[in-house]
């Protein structure tokens, strides 16, 4: 498509009101500023050329909001006349002293031309800036949110607009067509509500959710979103654009940004003059004296050689900036519940945006499964759990799980339709919290419900691992103290996709390299492993080593130089046909443990429960590891030493093959309830 042939790209840009939107809003002033001096030509200007817009819809939202809001220049905004008197504009309509708006330079003539464009209707507002940058152009409009329920988005128009911008394009020199984009610039609403109060004379003390803006681009985002079929892509779609971001690595988000909106990126957006700018409202003369102060988005510091270079490729502006001076405010308590009606929809908001997407490894990267990147966890106290996004899944900073590690956990298998030792996990898990003195423990009952819940939300029935933890609960202050565990327990389940060998388990054909770590196994005189407890230092330290040396995992001795478990998993030995295992002594009596002894002697493999020397196990004929996430793991090299015949030994693979039996054997398994589908007709049950 030629130059001549490009549609106008209309830029709605909706944020709570705050500077940024500003900063923005004079950084696409900016742009092609070079080339395209004010007041060009239609038919001469570049393709890059935009005209900004500030808040063509203020006025139309002072007239809707009659007396519910009290501006110090309302009545002239709707007039479209500039104040008489600054000393009488002082007053509002209550005779209630405002904010004193600061001296501008500007003529008389300009004052008044400036007031009376607030009275064109928008579609006369982006027409005229149309028709100054041409086709291939933009026009920006910046709007705040709260704004919102005035635009038709269905129609890309201002609401019961009486015209439309083709009406006034009479005059164009060329044909003109138009694609409108809209971008949420948010920020944390504990930025924008701890603000408040420098600018409260003029706009009151006790801003709503609406005022904020986060709520009202929820809204913005969900009917652009379902406009396009839920897919977020098409001609007309939304940017999520983060203004923290933004701040902190100008270059590459607006770079991107640009990108998104199908428009040329050029260097000028970065720097702009201080000082008012033509593109101000009215307003501005109480609204923004700090940000006039500003010269650009890296403010005085900025290489002024770079400042002319456009190439796309230059790496002389820095990678990111960070403000000289921070401002650190308090929030008033009385905000506070606007901040938590505001809080979910920016977080939602926030996990949109690029940043967020690239906090990390891609997910192609990260997950085994795909299918995790988007599972389901249930997180709650008693009679309040509930099933969450991964993205969002969290506990209180004030969980005792957090404060201290002080939960208890459990590690479950999902084979064909069934729970692997369902009971006997459970079991266990209360065992923990009764020794650990949890109080207001959820129930048996509420505990397989939640697992239930959470299989079926997540579509799992086979080949996933499931990561139970019940937390002593959540404190009412920061402390060790259980006394201050108010609240009930809080019960986590994590079910995930997870196959017994693979990049997260383990190789149970072709065995593992272990070595010994230097960390000893805690022994009941600390802590107890009788308790399945999430005090995991002991076991975390043991596996750093481990992954220092490139092994799988770390042989853990216990306090007189026994061998007592790995970090992970306990650990078995075949020594002329016996099978042997260390004492439990300083161990977790683990249920795969138990399971194996069993096995053991239902084939016919005499077993040993013994104290065991690493002496020993460097020289047995075969070791292997067991636990529920792995199952049974041959080990074929420890510190260096070859294991047997360096591959997995006859004994390990006749008891794997029985292990491998157990799920569907009556007695050993709980069946998952069956999927609901689709309700029945006749089916009278309340949902």
């Amino acid at each position: 498509m030629s130059d001549s042939q490009a549609p106008v790209t209309v830029v709605h840009c909706w944020s709570a009101p705050r500077s940024r939107s500003t900063a923005l809003l004079y950084s696409f002033e900016a742009r092609g500023r070079a080339a395209s001096p004010s007041g060009t030509d239609t038919t001469s200007t570049p393709t890059y050329a935009t005209y900004a817009v500030d808040e063509p819809l203020y006025r139309r939202w002072l007239i809707d909001k009659g007396d519910a809001v009290s501006r110090p220049y309302t009545q002239q905004m709707i007039d479209g006349v500039p104040p008489g008197s600054r000393d009488d504009d002082d007053d509002d309509d209550d005779g209630k002293k405002t904010a004193t708006p600061t001296t501008t330079a500007r003529t008389p003539e300009e004052d008044a031309k400036r007031w009376a464009r607030e009275t064109g209707s928008l579609a006369h507002r982006i027409a005229t800036g149309a028709k100054t940058v041409g086709p291939g152009g933009a026009v920006f409009c910046k709007h705040m949110a709260k704004h919102c329920h005035l635009y038709d988005f269905d129609n890309e128009c201002e609401v019961g607009a009486e015209d439309t911008v083709f009406d006034h394009m009479a005059d164009a020199r060329v044909h003109l067509t138009f694609v409108h984009k809209h971008v949420l610039l948010i920020r944390d609403p504990v930025a924008v509500l701890s603000s408040w109060d420098v600018a409260g004379s003029v706009h009151g003390n006790n801003p709503t959710p609406d005022e904020v803006g986060i709520i009202p681009m929820m809204g913005i985002y969900s009917t652009l979103i379902s406009r396009n079929g839920g897919s977020g892509s098409g001609e007309n779609f939304v940017v999520i654009l983060d203004s923290d971001q933004l701040a902190r690595y100008p270059f590459p988000t607006l770079k991107a940004l640009c990108g998104d909106l199908g428009i040329p990126f050029t260097a000028d957006m970065l720097e702009w003059e201080s000082g008012p700018h033509d593109c101000d409202g009215p307003w501005a003369d109480w609204w923004y004296s700090d940000v006039h102060k500003s010269s650009g988005w890296f403010g005085h510091d900025m290489d002024a050689e770079s400042a002319e270079d456009d190439d796309e490729n230059r790496t002389t502006y820095p990678l990111s900036y960070v403000p000289p001076s921070r401002s650190y405010r308090t929030l008033n308590p009385s905000l506070v519940p606007t901040l938590r009606a505001s809080l979910p929809a920016y977080d939602y908001l926030r996990s949109l945006t690029s940043g967020h997407k690239s906090r990390g490894p891609p997910a192609s990267q990260i997950y085994e499964d795909p299918r995790n990147e988007h599972i389901l966890a249930w997180i709650g106290a008693p009679g309040r759990g509930r099933l969450v996004p991964r993205d969002t899944a969290s506990v209180s900073p004030w969980d005792s799980s957090v404060q201290g590690g002080d939960a208890a956990w459990e590690g479950l298998r999902v084979y064909n339709g069934k729970i692997f030792k369902l009971e006997r996990h459970l079991k266990r898990l209360f065992k923990s919290a009764k020794a650990l003195g949890f109080e207001n423990v959820h129930t048996k009952e509420e505990v397989i419900d939640a697992i239930f819940r959470t299989l079926a939300a997540n579509g799992m029935r086979d080949g996933a691992h499931i990561r139970l933890t019940l937390t002593r609960g959540e404190k009412c202050t920061s402390s060790m103290n259980p006394k201050f565990n108010v609240y009930g327990t809080t019960l986590i389940v994590l079910a995930e996709w997870k196959p017994t060998e693979g990049a997260t388990t383990y190789d149970n054909t072709k065995g593992i390299t272990l070595i010994t770590a230097s960390t000893r196994r805690n022994s009941p005189s600390t802590v107890d492993s009788k308790i399945h407890h999430n005090n995991m230092i002991n076991n975390i330290l043991p596996k750093i080593e481990a992954n220092l040396a490139g092994a799988a995992d770390a042989i853990m001795l216990d306090l007189d130089g026994f061998v007592s478990e790995t970090n992970a998993t306990n650990i078995f030995m075949v020594d002329d046909g016996i099978l042997m295992t260390p004492h439990a002594d300083a161990c977790l009596p683990g249920i795969t443990r138990e399971t194996v002894i069993m096995l053991a002697k239902e084939v016919g493999i005499p077993c040993e429960i013994r104290r065991i020397s690493l002496a020993e196990f460097h020289a047995a004929d075969e070791v292997f590891t067991t636990g529920t996430m792995g199952e049974l793991t041959p080990v074929t090299m420890i510190d260096g030493r070859v294991i047997g015949t360096g591959s997995r030994g006859p004994v390990t693979a006749a008891l794997q093959g029985a292990y491998k039996t157990l799920p569907n054997r009556p007695g050993w398994a709980t069946e998952i309830p069956p999927l609901l589908k689709q309700q029945n007709s006749g089916d009278s049950m309340i949902y």
